[in-house]
């Protein structure tokens, strides 16, 4: 009874924040990116919890127990590539005054085509990437609550859709925030817990597969998975459109790249402290499901009460990602995609009321998915592969455009090449070839720039920007020249 309330009163906390942002939304500013009023401390706070999702905590424990100490690249690689947007690209893409990555492209190569194909695929993957969050979130409360997974998973998403698209950017920033300290209790509460009951290293190495505690490589990971990792885990972190959208609510450029400095540095610690516990779930109860691995070793550690609140952080931490990406997915999809086609005039309440409505479709059909998806980890590797593929390498080298000689007929070959490439090989089974996307939508990029050059089709003037209430606006230098 006890678990029952503590995690009735969470999803309700969830709900009362987000019907208290409701009053807050009086712009699309306020709806997308919470009039870019976020401190360091904000967006620092909502950047951990919108990664410290399902892929962090079920996922990486599950790869820890089945896989062993390296399953902690699953987070190293992302701290990586939140490392390279930090130091390279953070400031440039917070002084874009836009909304969406999308949009970032298009100012890049002048080109609607390409950020309405870039929409669709970010919206196409991240529905993936969502029902991955709404799967694990189920999972949790199954272990919790007398139900079946479908009823948890349709109780879970229904309360993360509906404080989402009742407060927008500012409910998320607010639950963010209150979600990564649940969270970070949690796991602490949690590796204590675990570390008394497991004894020493060595006895726990005993009794594990041979492997287990090796590190970078072990005998069920390898170099080339290692890789596969970096280039299409860890370059989400770099070009990512939920990444993306904590920047542009940040306050200045600077805080955008103190912020994502600090939260890689926090990431590092914490994929190794989420492993630890998939292997000690492997030494203390070898018979249970990896992905169920961290919540079981929540139940058979921790005492009533004291488990059901841990619960709660893990639910939290998953709650917060999907969150993000639903808002995320939302806006690219009203801004980029629909807002272009309605009349110039168009109220800004008719706007909010639309991404709010885009929010539940796309919420409910992320339910729908999910009730009929599998694995977190297989789904979210599916979403980030075709999206990684897609659209990593024209966002990475748009920034340097007029040296590199990119035109617009490129950027939508790479889009569509490297996208393609990445889904027909994933669907067929090819993953020893996956690699090869990146280099056949670099190709098709200068390919295409090259003939689109020759034949003079496609204007290459750089579009202006937008400013919050969508008047033209001119880019800063710096986000088109990379200087």
């Amino acid at each position: 009874m006890i678990n029952w309330a503590v995690i009735a009163l969470y999803l309700m906390a969830m709900l009362l924040i987000g019907m208290f942002s409701f009053r807050r939304i009086r712009s699309l500013s306020s709806f997308y990116v919470g009039d870019r009023s976020g401190g360091t401390l904000l967006i620092t706070g909502s950047l951990m919890a919108s990664i410290v999702g399902g892929s962090s905590t079920l996922g990486i424990a599950g790869l820890g127990f089945s896989r062993g100490l390296v399953g902690a690249w699953w987070m190293l690689v992302g701290a990586a590539g939140l490392l390279i947007l930090s130091f390279w690209l953070s400031e440039k893409v917070r002084s874009f005054e836009v909304y969406t990555l999308p949009e970032i492209l298009q100012s890049q190569y002048g080109s609607d085509l390409a950020k309405v194909i870039s929409s669709v695929l970010i919206a196409v993957a991240w529905v993936g990437v969502i029902a991955a969050q709404i799967i694990a979130a189920g999972k949790i409360l199954t272990v919790l609550w007398p139900l079946e997974l479908p009823w948890t998973m349709l109780a879970v998403g229904t309360v993360m859709v509906a404080y989402t698209a009742l407060g927008g950017q500012y409910s998320i920033l607010k639950t963010d925030l209150i979600q990564f300290v649940i969270i970070l209790a949690g796991i602490v509460i949690c590796l204590v817990s675990a570390a008394a009951a497991t004894g020493s290293l060595s006895s726990m190495a005993a009794g594990l597969p041979p492997g287990h505690f090796s590190f970078p490589v072990s005998p069920s990971f390898s170099f080339r998975d290692l890789l596969l990792f970096f280039l299409f885990v860890g370059s989400v972190f770099v070009v990512g459109p939920d990444i993306y959208s904590r920047l542009f609510c940040a306050q200045t450029p600077r805080i955008a790249r103190r912020a994502s400095l600090i939260t890689a540095c926090i990431m590092i610690p914490l994929a190794f402290a989420i492993a630890f516990l998939g292997v000690s779930a492997r030494f203390l109860l070898p018979d249970i499901a990896p992905e169920s691995a961290f919540p079981a070793l929540i139940m058979h550690l921790l005492p009533t009460g004291l488990n059901a609140l841990v619960m709660a952080a893990l639910l939290a931490a998953i709650m917060s990602s999907a969150d993000t990406c639903l808002l995320t997915t939302g806006t690219i999809i009203v801004h980029d995609v629909v807002r272009p086609l309605l009349p110039a005039r168009t109220p800004e309440k008719t706007l909010i009321l639309l991404s709010r409505t885009t929010v539940l479709v796309i919420g409910a059909f992320s339910i729908i998915i999910a009730l009929r998806g599998q694995g977190i980890i297989g789904s979210l590797l599916f979403a980030y592969t075709v999206y990684s593929g897609g659209l990593v390498v024209p966002v990475l080298f748009g920034f340097y455009r007029d040296a590199l000689r990119l035109h617009p007929l490129g950027a939508v070959s790479a889009i569509l090449s490297g996208g393609g490439v990445s889904a027909f090989l994933k669907l067929a089974g090819y993953e020893d070839l996956l690699i090869l996307s990146f280099p056949v939508s670099a190709v098709f990029l200068f390919a295409g720039s090259m003939l689109g050059r020759r034949l003079g089709c496609g204007k290459q003037n750089i579009p202006p920007g937008r400013r919050e209430g969508g008047e033209a606006d001119e880019l800063p230098q710096d986000g088109l020249n990379g200087h």
